[in-house]
């Protein structure tokens, strides 16, 4: 499976090239050259899984070239085992007619989780095999720090800096990501607003150089 970026101007990738890539170098967002189908069947023999199974047979058309059906099956059955829940995000009926999807059953109760988790088991993969470092750079209100740093907490070749502004971030959240003892986490707290963390994060980004330099 080969992606390319929306702006036409970024060299193709696999997977592993635009999970470990992010944004693509021309400033667009890397997408599929040609989206997987599903047979009526081939969705109807889903039902029943359970969800690290099912996200498994969702992916693997997606993650081709990049890892194995086992390779896969393995990182979605350590990211979802972590969950609270059985069904990782199991669908509760409230009355006959509503029906509540609950994804708060991570290990930081927010629903970033549910992509984190296994996110920061893609990049421990793929760093390992290139023998190379990741450096996170990030900007929080909250449940996205905890969500993240909770995520990359210990995995080899990753360090994550997490910027969130001081005093505006519950207490919950606030220790979530500033109680971490991982080596490879760094929390700044900064005075000024969310939007601000955001903009200086931006601004690194924009910046090509240092990108290069310590991506």
């Amino acid at each position: 499976m080969q992606y390319i970026s929306t702006r036409g101007s970024a060299p193709a990738l696999d997977f592993e090239g635009v999970t470990l890539a992010g944004l693509a170098s021309d400033g667009g967002l890397y997408l599929p050259t040609e989206w997987p189908r599903f047979s009526e069947a081939e969705i109807a023999a889903m039902a029943g899984l359970s969800y690290a199974e099912l996200a498994t047979r969702v992916m693997l058309p997606f993650v081709e070239g990049s890892l194995s059906e086992d390779e896969l099956r393995s990182l979605c059955e350590q990211a979802y085992g972590r969950f609270a829940h059985k069904a990782v995000t199991p669908l509760v009926q409230l009355d006959e007619r509503q029906w509540l999807l609950e994804l708060f059953h991570g290990p930081t109760l927010a629903f970033k989780d549910v992509a984190l988790q296994l996110l920061g088991l893609l990049f421990e993969t793929f760093l390992s095999r290139r023998k190379s470092n990741l450096t996170i750079i990030g900007a929080t209100s909250g449940d996205t720090g905890s969500a993240a740093i909770d995520a990359v907490a210990g995995r080899e070749g990753v360090d994550i800096f997490m910027l969130h502004p001081k005093g505006r971030v519950s207490d919950v959240q606030r220790r979530q990501m500033t109680t971490v003892r991982a080596p490879n986490v760094h929390n700044i707290a900064i005075e000024g607003s969310f939007d601000d963390a955001q903009a200086m994060v931006k601004r690194m980004f924009g910046d090509a150089e240092m990108t290069s330099r310590y991506n």
